[in-house]
C-alpha cells in the first residue's frame, strides 16, 4: 500500500492542493511517537490566510469526524503539523503480505512499459588499465541500468570503447622499437602500458617520435594492412583482460562499439553541420560558437581536417537514435566531462533534432588515492584487477580468523571482497569524490556492504533453523510484531519501492544502499531485543514473517546494486 498516496487523497479535500503537491510534502518523522507521517501545514498559510498551527488543528478535526480508514490510527496535531498514526497490526500486515506476494519483484513495476533507454557505461580506454575511474563508472552505470529494468524499462547498455586516437600510433611505434609479440600476448595490457610509458619517455629526448607515431595513426585511418592489423590485435588483447573483468563484475552489454565504428559516419555529421549553418572556421579549425550559450566553442574539425571528441560523440547519437528510437539516452562519465557534454548536446540541438532534450549526462566524482591523481603516461595508474585481488585476499583473512570451518570460503570471500568495493562506491553517492581505503569498506561492522551482507547471513541463519513452513497471511497474528523496534523495520520494508522509484527518478543509486544499510541496522536491533525462535508458536511465526521479509529485500536490494548476497559467512 502506497500510504503518502492514500494520506494524500485523504487531504486533498481539506487542503484544497493537487494530490501530487501533498505527497511531496509528506515526511517521515525521525521519532515514530510523533506519528509515522506528517503533513506540514506552512504553505497553507496564505492561501487560508490562517497561522499553519491552526490549520493543523482543523484538519485534525475534520478527519476525525468521520470515520478513519482501517490502516489510520488517528490523527494529531503538533504546531504546524498534521502527525498521522498508522494502525500497527494492519501496518504490519498489508507490508509483510506486500512483500510475501511480490517476493524478488517487490518494488517492481511496469512503469517504464513501452518507452526505450539507453545507457551507455564503463567506456573504458583500449590499451590502457581498467582504471578505479572505469570501475566507478561501469558500478554507476550497472545499478542505474538494474533499475530501470526492474522498472519495466526496455534498457539497451552499451560499452562505448575508447579505440581510437593519437595514442595508437604511439603504441605501434613504441612496440616495433620496444615490444614483443610473445610478452604482450603473455601480460596484455600490463605489457601494452609498460611500452606506452616507454615511448613518452623516450620522445621527451626524441621529439620526431611523435611524427613517426601520427604517420602511423593517418596509415590506421588509411586501412593500412599493417596497422589496422596491430591496431586490431591491440583491441583483441586489451578486450580479453576486461571481459575477463566483466565477468567478475557479473557486468553485461547488448552492445559493445568502439569510437571507430563511427569514422565512417562522421563526414554527413560535418556536413549537416555545415549545411545548418553552424560551421565557422576559427584559425583554421572547424567551430560551432556557443558564446550565446555561455560555453566556449565546440570543435568539430581540427586544422589538419581530424575529427574529435565531439564529432564521434555526435555521429554515435545520431546513429543511436536512428537503430532505437530511444525516449532516453543515459551517458555516465566522470564530472570532468561536464562541458564537453554540454557543448555537443547543445549541437545536436542546434542541428535540429527534437529529440537532444532526451539525452542525460549522468556524471561521478573521482576516487582519491593518498598518491594523488593516476597518470597512463607516467605509468602510475592502480589496475582495479589488483585491488579487487586485495580485497578478496583480506576478506579471506578475516574469514579464517572468524569463521574458518565456513563452506565455500574462496566463493564468499569473492562475493563479500567484490561486493565491498562496489557497495562503498555506490553508497558515497556518485557525484562525491570517494576516498579508496580498503580497511574500511571491509569493515562487517560499518556502513558497508559486508555488513548489509553479514546482516542477509543472519536472516537466512534464522530461517534455516527454523524451517518455516506457511507464513500466509491466514497463519500470522501481526499484532505480536507491532512494538516500536519491529515497526521501524516495517517502515524501511515498506518504503522500498518508493526508494527505488526515487533512485531511477533522480539517477541517484546511492539512495538504495543507504536505505539497505538502515534496514540491515533496524532489523539488528530488532533482532537483539527480541528472541525470534521462541516457543510460542504465534510469536516466532510472526517474528519469522518479519525476517523472511527482510531478508528478501536485502537480497532483492544488493542485486539492484549488483553484489552477491551470500547465505552464510
Amino acid at each position: 500500500m502506497n500510504y503518502r498516496q492514500a494520506l494524500s487523497h485523504l487531504l486533498s479535500p481539506f487542503t484544497q492542493l493537487p494530490e501530487a503537491e501533498i505527497i511531496s510534502v509528506i515526511e517521515s518523522p525521525p521519532d515514530p511517537t510523533m506519528g509515522h507521517f506528517a503533513f506540514p501545514c506552512f504553505r497553507l498559510a496564505k492561501t487560508l490566510k490562517k497561522a499553519p498551527p491552526i490549520i493543523a488543528q482543523e484538519i485534525v478535526a475534520q478527519t476525525m469526524d468521520k470515520p478513519l480508514p482501517e490502516w489510520l490510527e488517528k490523527t494529531v496535531a503538533n504546531g504546524p503539523y498534521v502527525n498521522f498514526f498508522l494502525d500497527p497490526t494492519v501496518f504490519a500486515r498489508n507490508t509483510l503480505e506486500a512483500i510475501r506476494q511480490a517476493g524478488d519483484r517487490y518494488g517492481a513495476s511496469d512503469e517504464g512499459a513501452g518507452k526505450k533507454i539507453l545507457v551507455e557505461y564503463s567506456s573504458p580506454n583500449i590499451a590502457k588499465h581498467f582504471n578505479p575511474g572505469h570501475f566507478a563508472n561501469t558500478m554507476i552505470g550497472k545499478a542505474l541500468d538494474n533499475i530501470f529494468r526492474y522498472l519495466g524499462y526496455d534498457v539497451t547498455s552499451i560499452n562505448h570503447l575508447g579505440d581510437f586516437g593519437t595514442q595508437f600510433g604511439k603504441l605501434i611505434t613504441a612496440y616495433q622499437l620496444w615490444g614483443s609479440r610473445e610478452e604482450i600476448e603473455e601480460t596484455e595490457i600490463d605489457g601494452l602500458v609498460r611500452i606506452y610509458v616507454k615511448f613518452h619517455e623516450e620522445a621527451e629526448k626524441d621529439p620526431s617520435l611523435n611524427d613517426t607515431a601520427r604517420a602511423w595513426v593517418v596509415k590506421i585511418q588509411n586501412g593500412n594492412d599493417e596497422a589496422e592489423a596491430l591496431w586490431r590485435w591491440f583491441v583483441d588483447i586489451s578486450m580479453r583482460s576486461f571481459n575477463r573483468l566483466y565477468e567478475r563484475l557479473g557486468v553485461r552489454f547488448d552492445l559493445i562499439r568502439g569510437e571507430s565504428y563511427y569514422t565512417d559516419k562522421m563526414p554527413a555529421v560535418v556536413e549537416t553541420i555545415r549545411e545548418k549553418g553552424l560551421l565557422i572556421e576559427s584559425d583554421g579549425a572547424q567551430i560551432v560558437d556557443l558564446e550565446a550559450y555561455g560555453m566556449p566553442p565546440c570543435l568539430i574539425l581540427r586544422s589538419d581536417g581530424g575529427t574529435l571528441y565531439p564529432t564521434r560523440d555526435i555521429a554515435a547519437a545520431i546513429d543511436r537514435y536512428e537503430t532505437f528510437r530511444f525516449d532516453k539516452s543515459i551517458y555516465v562519465t566522470a564530472t570532468e566531462q561536464i562541458l564537453h557534454f554540454a557543448q555537443w548536446i547543445k549541437v545536436v540541438e542546434l542541428m535540429g533534432y527534437p529529440w537532444a532534450k532526451d539525452i542525460m549526462h549522468v556524471t561521478y566524482g573521482m576516487y582519491l588515492f593518498e598518491s594523488g591523481r593516476m597518470s597512463t603516461r607516467k605509468g602510475d595508474v592502480l589496475n582495479v584487477e589488483v585491488l579487487l585481488n586485495e580485497a578478496v585476499a583480506k576478506t579471506r583473512a578475516i574469514i579464517e580468523e572468524k569463521n574458518p570451518n565456513l563452506a565455500n570460503k574462496e566463493t564468499v570471500a569473492e562475493q563479500v571482497g567484490v561486493g565491498a568495493m562496489i557497495f562503498n562506491r555506490l553508497y558515497n553517492g556518485r557525484i562525491k569524490d570517494t576516498m579508496f581505503n580498503l580497511q574500511q569498506m571491509l569493515n562487517f561492522e560499518g556502513e558497508t556492504g559486508p555488513y548489509v551482507q553479514y546482516t542477509h547471513a543472519r536472516t537466512c541463519s534464522v530461517l534455516e533453523k527454523a524451517k518455516t513452513g506457511n507464513l500466509s497471511d491466514a497463519a500470522l497474528q501481526y499484532r505480536h510484531i507491532s512494538q516500536p523496534e519491529a515497526f521501524d523495520v516495517l517502515r524501511l520494508l515498506c518504503d522500498y519501492p518508493a526508494v527505488i522509484k526515487d533512485a531511477a527518478e533522480k539517477y541517484e543509486p546511492f539512495l538504495i544502499p543507504r536505505h539497505l544499510v538502515a534496514l540491515a541496522q533496524a532489523f539488528n536491533t530488532f533482532y537483539q531485543k527480541n528472541i525470534i525462535l521462541t516457543d510460542d508458536a504465534d510469536i516466532r511465526c510472526a517474528r519469522l514473517a518479519l525476517t523472511k521479509a527482510v531478508q528478501t529485500i536485502l537480497s532483492g536490494g544488493l542485486a539492484l546494486l549488483g553484489i552477491a548476497a551470500p547465505r552464510a559467512m
